[in-house]
């Protein structure tokens, strides 16, 4: 019998396992390890497992020495257990990221071990030894963990819980880089017809990439000079945008326009249904944004330009709005931010340096007075009917 039956045979004895209630139970059955016991064995732990699944299961029936059971709950049946509790309400590509982590990272370093058993010092030790990946991933990973260990505390299955010491690593976070206006005219004039279209309307949107293939013509109004922003395409799916701020109608500039009017002749005629961008060589709609990438790395280095990655188009639409003088509260909401804090964080930098006259009404206060006897001056700023 192979392992994953729950039925094997150790030495002259056969031992059945299953887990109720989050605990492994192991039982041996005093009975030689033939065909017809091993049947029997097999009977028996389906009849146990019918029981659990009824709710009619007591332990007391078929456990009467302590040594029958695992007094403790395994990291793995409990990772299992929050990824059944969670993959209804997490979006496709979320549910996967945890699945993978869970999959390729936890189980493989923690699965084997009883959460009573596991120690804030081997969890430190463990993320010391992830040098393969960033601070980022790092605090993905440890999502899981926590849940599952503040779960049992919470329910008074372990005494302490290791996690409580451990703290998300910092993050470095990255300045935006965006394209100035000279790289932007010569990625356009150097990019195809098709390609041209979809980065003059990411320029001049803002849309985030997965936004960006996800946009459909039933989402464009010409008339009223918007764009609904309702989806997003991420590894393949559909989703919506994740926040009622992402969920947004932006005001469609003067360039974004040209470039969906362009971009008509190419797949309006997909209905409102239909993908307003597609691939240009294979004319069909973008699944995931790697696929911009591919062909983005060669139209950089044709138009002679450092490389950034495609998600710089959505930092060069802040900085390019920003430098115009337009409101932060306006791009904020253009761009699906709740407020305009975050305007404020990645893009203040921008605000003074595009508008020439900055300055210039704040100097224009000073009053500088005559030097008074002893050499002494009065600067002090004044208004008038003050």
């Amino acid at each position: 019998m192979g392992r994953g039956s729950g039925v094997r045979i150790r030495g002259e004895s056969i031992q059945i396992s299953f887990y109720w209630r989050g605990q492994r139970f192991q039982k041996t059955l005093k009975l030689e390890p033939t065909k017809q016991n091993l049947k029997y064995a097999e009977r028996l732990r389906s009849s146990i497992l019918l029981e659990i699944a009824q709710g009619t299961f007591d332990p007391s029936k078929y456990f009467r020495k302590k040594e029958d059971t695992d007094d403790g709950v395994l990291v793995s049946v409990a990772l299992s257990g929050w990824l059944e509790a969670v993959e209804r309400t997490l979006s496709v590509s979320t549910f996967r990221g945890y699945r993978s982590a869970v999959h390729h990272r936890l189980l493989p370093a923690f699965g084997h071990v009883k959460m009573k058993d596991l120690t804030t010092q081997a969890v430190r030790k463990w993320i010391g030894s992830l040098t393969d990946i960033s601070n980022k991933r790092i605090n993905n990973l440890l999502t899981p963990l926590r849940a599952i260990f503040a779960d049992a505390y919470q329910d008074g299955q372990i005494n302490r819980n290791p996690l409580d010491r451990i703290r998300n690593l910092p993050l470095a976070t990255k300045e935006p880089e965006p394209f100035t206006p000279e790289e932007i005219s010569r990625i356009l004039a150097a990019a195809d017809p098709i390609s041209r279209n979809l980065f003059q309307f990411a320029f001049w949107s803002g849309l985030r990439t997965s936004e960006l293939i996800g946009l459909e013509w039933g989402d464009v109004d010409f008339k009223k000079g918007f764009v609904s922003v309702r989806r997003a395409v991420l590894r393949g799916h559909v989703k919506e945008t994740k926040t009622k701020s992402g969920h947004r109608d932006i005001v469609l500039l003067i360039p974004a326009r040209e470039a969906l009017e362009r971009q008509m002749e190419y797949t309006f005629l997909l209905g409102p249904k239909g993908r307003v961008f597609c691939h240009p060589l294979t004319r069909k709609a973008f699944w995931m944004d790697q696929e911009i990438y591919r062909f983005w790395d060669s139209l950089l280095r044709k138009a002679g330009v450092p490389f950034r990655n495609p998600y710089q188009t959505r930092h060069t639409y802040a900085s390019l709005l920003l430098s115009a003088g337009e409101n932060p509260m306006f791009v904020a909401q253009q761009m699906g931010h709740r407020d305009w804090g975050m305007i404020r964080k990645r893009y203040g930098r921008w605000i003074p340096s595009a508008d020439p006259e900055a300055g210039k009404k704040a100097n224009a206060l000073w009053k500088p007075s005559e030097k008074k006897e002893g050499g002494n001056s009065d600067n002090m700023v004044t208004q008038k009917n003050a």
